[in-house]
């Protein structure tokens, strides 16, 4: 099949099928695996060239819904008559699965899907038992965006991945998604970990001056016992299987005494696809 994915978890989701070969374009932000750096580009995830898409006569576009402002890329698909298909949006890693098994499906993959859901599920499981050793979770805040202020709340994988690492999302009590706050409202809480994933920024360039000149960030546990960490944002704000990867990393980083150590290079689901 010739396939487009016009956001950056769908690609991600094609290379845990072993599908990259089949890729003959993506979006501006699609960075993984390395090896897609080369295809063509079809503009940002919230305005893709459907001039160009047309022109490249895919036999399916994945396409996505995850972030507002994506309709328009669904509308102009159907208005041109390319096929398409909407990757369901999921809120919490068993709906990771879901996706996986969706994207298998529509691209005659599904028996690798169902081994990688497999294999999925049982280091969801491996992690959920050892939560149990956990006595005493540390509580986390997760700051997405800098200025405003945004963190994930309840309805998130955020939270799940906090839980599944020994720890606690502060804003895990807000029901929505994603929560608008104020500083005052973190310093209250008194996070024993902070982690910072700007959405679009690069790890390198985030600038920790920023969080640490904040009134009263002297004061906090988390700054005092450098426990102020920078993360990978494609690790934990991306509805993709990588989002495993962010968790192993977190909850080593939290409990290096519970969890199984984090290699930089390790991926349990992309060796799966390599063997």
């Amino acid at each position: 099949m010739r396939l487009i994915s016009i956001c950056p978890s769908n690609t991600e989701l094609v290379a845990y099928l072993g599908l990259t070969d089949s890729l003959i374009a993506i979006d501006d932000y699609s960075d993984w695996p390395e090896h897609i750096k080369d295809l063509p580009r079809l503009g940002p995830d919230l305005s893709i060239d459907l001039q160009k898409v047309e022109e490249l006569k895919p036999d399916l576009v994945l396409a996505s819904l995850s972030v507002p402002g994506m309709e328009q890329n669904i509308a102009g698909l159907k208005e041109r008559g390319i096929p398409y298909v909407v990757v369901p949006n999921p809120k919490s890693l068993s709906e990771i699965i879901d996706s996986l098994l969706f994207v298998g499906e529509a691209t005659n993959s599904s028996e690798r899907a169902r081994q990688l859901a497999k294999k999925f599920s049982e280091i969801l499981k491996q992690y959920e038992q050892l939560t149990e050793q956990i006595v005493t979770p540390k509580s986390i805040y997760w700051e997405w965006w800098p200025k405003p202020i945004f963190t994930p709340g309840k309805t998130n994988w955020i939270t799940e991945i906090s839980r599944l690492a020994g720890g606690r999302n502060i804003f895990a009590d807000v029901p929505e998604a994603s929560v608008k706050t104020e500083w005052t409202e973190v310093i209250k809480k008194k996070p024993d970990v902070i982690c910072l994933i700007w959405v679009g920024v690069h790890k390198e360039k985030v600038n920790v001056k920023v969080v640490e000149k904040r009134e009263g960030a002297e004061n906090l546990s988390a700054l005092k016992e450098n426990k102020l960490y920078v993360l990978e944002e494609p690790l934990f704000c991306r509805p993709s299987p990588r989002l495993l990867v962010g968790l192993m990393k977190i909850a080593y980083l939290l409990h290096p005494d519970v969890y199984p150590p984090y290699d930089e290079g390790y991926d349990p689901l992309i060796e799966l696809v390599c063997n």
